[in-house]
């Protein structure tokens, strides 16, 4: 069947806007962790970072998509631990959950006690071969998950990989406002940082076949979220002129 045949009917269109939707939903994790560690560079690198770690994003979801039965393996038990069958994305999910927790756990503790040789003093630290290779480690878990998720939904992968680069033009557009307005903001990048240590422990328990529904994750994001930004709101007008 040819990609005009595919895409001729309003299913297919339906599918792709879902499927699209829910990338960029998925996406969000991503942006936040890509925001976070690219906030360790001098500020004149962090654009370039970003659109980096997107890119290898973009590039890791292609590969997993171009090899199904490889990604659909991973879901075969290896062995059984505690009554539980224990898959090569579950090893993978526990893994990338443990280095999003001591991550964002090391992030936070550097943010509220440590730092104090003031400002800029944490980003010299890193370089951007190392804030690349954090990227991709967790490019690999959370481009699993969206993968994943998109062979349930779809059957076509021409849908698929539209579906995919959509969400990952939408993210690119959005990731360094996102970035900056993190980086302006110290109350908003601890929030953010909590919200990587939720994933985290997310995907941690999915892992353990604990299934966490993400729909109540996102949701006591997004609530958080407009929480913070009417305290930001509050505190600029009690300021004084």
């Amino acid at each position: 069947m040819s990609l005009l045949d595919i895409f001729a009917t309003p299913e297919a269109w339906i599918s792709l806007a879902t499927l699209a939707a829910l990338e960029i939903v998925l996406g969000i994790d991503n942006i936040v962790f890509i925001s976070i560690v690219s906030g360790k560079l001098p500020a004149e690198k962090r654009p370039l970072a970003r659109q980096v770690g997107l890119a290898l994003a973009l590039i890791t979801r292609m590969l997993l998509l171009m090899s199904l039965s490889w990604v659909m393996g991973l879901t075969e038990p290896l062995f059984t631990a505690l009554g539980h069958p224990v898959s090569g994305r579950d090893l993978i999910l526990i893994l990338g959950g443990l280095f999003l927790i001591g991550k964002a756990t090391v992030e936070i503790y550097d943010n509220v006690e440590g730092g104090h040789d003031g400002p800029g003093a944490g980003a010299a630290k890193a370089t951007m071969a190392a804030v690349l290779v954090q990227i991709m480690l967790l490019d690999v878990v959370f481009s699993l998950d969206s993968v994943i998720t998109a062979i349930g939904m779809v059957d076509e992968l021409s849908i698929m990989v539209a579906a995919v680069v959509l969400a990952m033009i939408v993210m690119i557009i959005f990731a360094n406002p996102i970035g900056n307005f993190v980086e302006r903001h110290p109350s908003v990048k601890i929030l953010a940082l909590s919200f990587l240590i939720l994933i985290g422990v997310m995907l941690t328990a999915e892992g353990t076949g604990r299934h966490v529904e993400k729909g109540y994750i996102y949701f006591s994001m997004a609530f958080a979220l407009v929480v913070e930004l009417l305290n930001m709101r509050f505190r600029a007008k009690r300021k004084p002129a």
